[in-house]
């Protein structure tokens, strides 16, 4: 389990970034990691391999809005990345611009390493919109590497990722990204004000410029995720994440402590412990019980982004316990 503290920037995104603990990323209630995707368009950047830092990966993410941006986390010591980071080098060559690759040394950026949950190296990821994906781990043939890439390709399309990238320097092998980020839609005020609420640390007016927004328009997406996002850092605020997990453990049946440990689950990027949590505690309730779980599920579903794979089959479980 994670224990890094919840904050607007670790959230921000619709986690759609939840993964990415601590990596900044754009306004909160945002889809698809802070507005709304390049539908193509080209970009131009020193190199088509990138090297990843805990420090420009902010960058990266708005990269990734345009084009498709596989992640390679390697070390020197691992001999299987050496055998996978040339293929990778290969098809990206070969994929004219379609992709970029990123290639983090995950000794030297270790909150590169926790965000991406890298258990073991060579570890593969994309990040589509700002969203990231995990593709697989250790060295696999370069056959079952272009049929990966051909998967992330779909499911770029399906978010309108489209772009192409340019490289300044063909024969550069790695650069820092020096990108000029696709232009961002303009904020209602509402949600202006509520990013600048998080900014500040000011959950609180955050959700009440969210409620305002939903009061205005129901079908504003952004501010239903917004909402969920940051009640949950309310929620969390100023709270010692020892204490958070010593009372879920000491305290199995206590309904709002379980409520708790969910959410800084969710913070940390744990959304299958977080989900199952919720789900095992279901049937031991009244009916009161049953419905705060069922609308924090749908809470942190918003929060993970309802396309989430993990999603659907979580609601399902809901769904039959409910009925």
């Amino acid at each position: 389990m994670t224990n890094v503290p919840a904050t607007g920037a670790s959230l921000r995104g619709a986690v759609d970034l939840s993964s990415l603990v601590n990596r900044p990323a754009g306004p909160a209630g945002a889809p698809s990691g802070g507005g709304a995707p390049a539908a193509g368009g080209t970009v131009t950047i020193p190199s088509l391999i990138v090297e990843g830092t805990d420090t420009n990966f902010g960058e990266i993410l708005e990269l990734s809005k345009t084009v498709p941006v596989i992640v390679d986390l390697w070390a020197d010591w691992c001999e299987p990345c050496k055998q996978l980071t040339p293929i990778l080098e290969k098809l990206i060559a070969e994929a004219g611009g379609r992709f970029v690759l990123v290639t983090v040394d995950v000794d030297s950026n270790p909150q590169l390493s926790q965000a991406f949950q890298a258990q073991s190296i060579p570890t593969v990821a994309a990040v589509i919109a700002g969203q990231p994906v995990q593709l697989f781990s250790g060295a696999i043939p370069e056959a079952q590497v272009r049929e990966v890439f051909e998967r992330v390709l779909e499911l770029a399309a399906q978010h309108s990722v489209t772009g192409t990238a340019t490289a300044m320097d063909a024969d550069a092998d790695t650069a820092a990204v020096a990108v000029e980020p696709p232009a961002e839609p303009e904020l209602s005020p509402q949600h202006q004000a509520a990013y600048d609420a998080i900014e500040r640390g000011d959950y609180e007016t955050a959700i009440a410029e969210y409620k305002m927004a939903i009061a205005r328009d129901p079908a504003d997406r952004m501010a239903v995720a917004g909402l969920a996002q940051v009640s949950l850092l309310a929620r969390l605020q100023g709270k010692s994440l020892d204490d958070i997990r010593s009372a879920a453990a000491s305290t199995p049946d206590d309904l709002a402590a379980q409520l708790l440990v969910a959410d800084l689950d969710i913070s940390g990027g744990h959304v299958e412990d977080a989900f199952d949590r919720l789900l095992g505690l279901f049937q031991g309730q009244d009916a009161d019980g049953k419905n705060t779980i069922r609308e924090r599920l749908v809470e942190l579903f918003e929060i993970v982004g309802v396309d989430d794979p993990r999603v659907p089959p979580t609601r399902a479980r809901l769904a039959a316990l409910l009925y």
